[in-house]
């Protein structure tokens, strides 16, 4: 039996706290899931209980986007509520010796709710830059705990590192010449090289204590958890490797799903359930050039790295005890909506700043219509020159640049591939994604039907309106390297980085 029943069948007579208090906040982010690999999403071989009774029990969405095709930018957009172009997390991402990071002057959600009295903290993969002398970590950005690694996992010569069961090497490849992988606690260096099997009960357990702590001193927190599960290459621990017949990737989602059944005890255990908000969701599309390894778009179109749905669509699922009425919506959402839903359920004052988000507790609570009606969707090396490959307005989607990536390799749409030069369309290819989430039936080919003129009209001169709105700040991701910034826990040693150990 999961977790999550147990506690549901086992726990019904725990004190709740009034629901007079500022709520708690569990955000989990997953990284690389794509929209069909849960159950829950109609994946067959997916064992995710867990999560899979979290959207029986709360609300689940169907038509919800992520700001960034790829790791860093979705997280900046997360974060900020804003898209990454504002805070110049573009083109690509962060790595281990990059220069900039998530600028200081942006507004997180954690500093949001600080304001608010929370205390808050941070488990997993950052992937927001680390800088000089930590200038760019979770510390620095309203988190007051962080353990974690400060970059992707594979970001790192991993292969060196074992993983379970003992002594056999990591499957996959890794930069080799990067940094050894270090597990941050605060700003200090807890752990250099990472030992995976050992990974997430170390988050598990640092996240169970935070919420202990905190619910003890009678403290509203905020903790978000973002899961290094299912990137490439991927590891689990001893729990759950060999038990998904999806092989590692299924067993590293079984992880990610356990953890989230550990959360849910903890709320549950902790009497706080009725006041507790968990919401769960991805950073961006699965990398479906790695195979088997590399997740499920499900129907949608390509995966990681495109402006297709299977980029930027992923699985949502927002779970309140007697808060939130059970069900599935099809109801438009995305990132950029959690900082604002969060400000307006903790009562906290909006960052001074133009945000991209819209408040969603009436989609939440009442069941009313979503507030957003349009997405755009920008890829992964923006070009502020040409803007968004492609926008959404209501059900219909068009494409003004479409393109294929090297994430999305090995599908048999060519579409996908690397070799699906950028290419620009005038007039647009334009999709009903009601009935062709697929994105298979160009609207507007062979002929132009007349009917649809007034709807094309209509989303050229919303692109138009967007793309003068929208600034441009200048690229962090594009301040070059330094070598010297990959964190080292023996700053003296050598050679580096295979004398990093500690």
């Amino acid at each position: 039996m999961t977790l999550f029943i147990v506690f549901i069948f086992g726990c019904l007579l725990c004190h709740a706290a009034s629901s007079s208090d500022p709520p708690n906040i569990i955000l989990i982010f997953a990284d690389d899931l794509g929209y069909g690999d849960l159950g829950c999403y109609g994946h067959p071989t997916s064992h995710t209980p867990n999560l899979d009774i979290m959207a029986a029990r709360g609300l689940r969405f169907t038509d919800f986007y992520s700001t960034g095709a790829v790791c860093s930018p979705s997280r900046a957009g997360l974060l900020t509520g804003r898209f990454q172009t504002r805070s110049g997390v573009y083109p690509g991402v962060f790595y281990p010796s990059s220069v900039g990071g998530l600028p200081l002057s942006e507004v997180t959600i954690a500093e949001v709710l600080q304001s608010r009295g929370y205390v808050t903290a941070m488990a997993g993969k950052w992937h927001l830059g680390l800088g000089l002398n930590g200038t760019f970590l979770p510390t620095r950005q309203g988190f007051q705990h962080y353990l974690g690694v400060p970059f992707s996992h594979d970001q790192g010569p991993c292969q060196n590192l074992t993983c379970f069961p003992p002594n056999t090497l990591c499957y996959g490849t890794c930069d080799l010449g990067e940094t050894l992988l270090p597990v941050f606690i605060d700003e200090d260096i807890l752990q250099q090289p990472v030992y995976f099997p050992g990974l997430v009960p170390l988050y598990q357990k640092f996240s169970k204590a935070f919420i202990h702590k905190a619910v003890t001193e009678k403290r509203p927190f905020f903790l978000y958890y973002a899961s290094h599960h299912t990137h490439y290459p991927q590891f689990a621990s001893a729990q759950y490797t060999g038990h998904s017949p999806r092989g590692k990737f299924g067993d590293a989602l079984l992880e990610v799903d356990g953890t989230v059944g550990e959360l849910i005890k903890s709320v549950w255990d902790m009497g706080i359930q009725n006041n507790t908000l968990i919401i769960f969701t991805s950073d961006n599309g699965p990398e479906t050039m790695r195979k088997e390894r590399g997740g499920s778009s499900g129907l949608l179109k390509c995966g990681k790295s495109t402006t297709y749905e299977g980029g930027l669509r992923e699985p949502a699922i927002m779970y309140w005890e007697g808060k939130i009425k059970p069900g599935v919506t099809s109801q438009m959402a995305s990132t950029l909506d959690i900082l604002p839903t969060i400000a307006s359920l903790a009562g906290a004052p909006l960052p001074k700043v133009p945000l991209d988000g819209y408040d969603l507790s009436k989609l939440l609570f009442s069941g009313e219509k979503s507030p957003r009606n349009t997405f755009y969707y920008y890829p992964s090396s923006i070009d502020p020159r040409r803007g968004i490959h492609a926008l959404r307005m209501g059900k219909y989607k068009a494409h003004f640049y479409t393109q294929g990536a090297f994430h999305s390799e090995t599908t048999p749409d060519p579409d996908c591939h690397v070799t699906a030069l950028l290419t620009e369309h005038n007039p647009p290819l334009l999709f009903d994604l009601e009935t062709d989430p697929a994105e298979n039936y160009n609207l507007l080919k062979p002929v132009f039907p007349e009917e649809l003129e007034p709807i094309v009209h209509e989303i050229q001169k919303e692109r138009d309106r967007f793309l003068k709105s929208m600034t441009y700040a200048k690229s962090e991701i594009n301040k070059g390297t330094d070598p010297s910034l990959r964190p080292c826990c023996n700053p003296k040693c050598s050679p580096k980085p295979s004398c990093c150990h500690c």
